[in-house]
């Protein structure tokens, strides 16, 4: 799941750098595309793997 949002954020990353849409220093390209990588890195250590049932 967290995969599928860090490759939502490196999309919206990528649009607000290549149409130059200006926007405070929150939202830049730059602190979104650190948002993706933190969620990315999230998934490969096995964060969002999924729902476990434990007994």
């Amino acid at each position: 799941m967290l995969g599928i949002v860090a490759a939502v954020l490196f999309f919206l990353a990528f649009l607000i750098n290549v149409a130059e849409i200006s926007t405070n220093d929150v939202f830049s390209s730059t602190n979104v595309m650190l948002l993706g990588l933190m969620c990315l890195g999230l998934q490969v250590a096995g964060v969002g793997a999924g729902w476990a049932r434990r007994r």
